[in-house]
């Protein structure tokens, strides 16, 4: 059996749309038969709750620090064909824990390796910085998707974020982690600035940045307040169809 995907949602901004961008597009994969886990490495959480998952029980946390096997911690959501490692507000404090431990920048790489084999897709969302815990995760991963908002100072972040992905290969942490895809996110065709932005930053990154662009959609902000992804909260929403095209171009890239 082939390993899974182990795919990153990665931006050191805050609000640009990773967890939503994970949680929808692991939802599209599933919709498409694939068996996909979701892991939530982020202290704020927020992709527990968008897949109605219970932070009651075993997390990422616990995975890392050794307290728990990472099987043990796993859901079954809701969903046919998605799975959940759940969050924790201790993620944050991982930075100080294993500032002085050997390795450090691979203790999820070692905790998550026997789930490899279990699934087709593992995607991560990681928290906006770039402490200890996104360099695990950056150590961990085969692809980053970095999603990004239509804004003036996206070209910038881009930019601070294609050094951090270089210096992760060329140092050796992880060799062979790939820029999966660019994918803008709350795109508006009536912003101006919107249209600017994408059309500067596909010039400039014509071959990374993904052809599905996800609108903005109050309906797709909705839906994690009620524990859904967009496909289950409305299937007809935009922001739906959009993903499902999203999902058919990451297959067609890491297949």
């Amino acid at each position: 059996m082939k390993n899974a995907r182990k795919i990153i949602f990665y931006n050191q901004k805050g609000g640009v749309g990773k967890t939503t961008s994970a949680v929808n597009l692991g939802s599209a994969l599933a919709a498409m038969d694939y068996k996909v886990l979701l892991i939530d490495f982020d202290a704020q959480c927020n992709l527990t709750g968008a897949v109605s998952g219970d932070l009651r029980k075993a997390n990422i946390y616990q995975i890392v620090v050794g307290d728990v096997p990472a099987a043990s911690a796993v859901q079954a959501t809701i969903f046919k064909n998605l799975y959940l490692i759940p969050g924790s507000l201790d993620v944050a404090s991982l930075s100080i824990e294993l500032v002085n431990e050997n390795n450090r920048e691979y203790y999820l790489k070692t905790v998550l390796e026997s789930l490899e084999t279990d699934y087709d897709y593992i995607l991560l969302d990681c928290p906006p910085s770039l402490g200890l815990e996104t360099m695990n995760a950056l150590a961990w991963a085969d692809f980053v998707i970095i999603p990004l908002q239509c804004e003036y100072m996206a070209m910038e972040g881009l930019n601070l974020i294609m050094r951090t992905i270089n210096n992760v290969r060329k140092g050796g942490l992880n060799p062979k982690l790939k820029v999966l895809g660019i994918l803008f996110t709350m795109y508006s065709k009536r912003a101006l600035l919107n249209q600017q932005v994408v059309e500067d930053i596909s010039e400039f990154f014509p071959d990374l940045v993904f052809k599905t662009i996800i609108p903005r959609s109050v309906r797709i902000s909705e839906a994690p307040s009620h524990g859904l992804p967009i496909n289950f909260y409305d299937k007809s929403n935009a922001g739906s169809k959009a993903f499902a095209e999203l999902a058919k171009e990451v297959v067609s890239r890491v297949e």
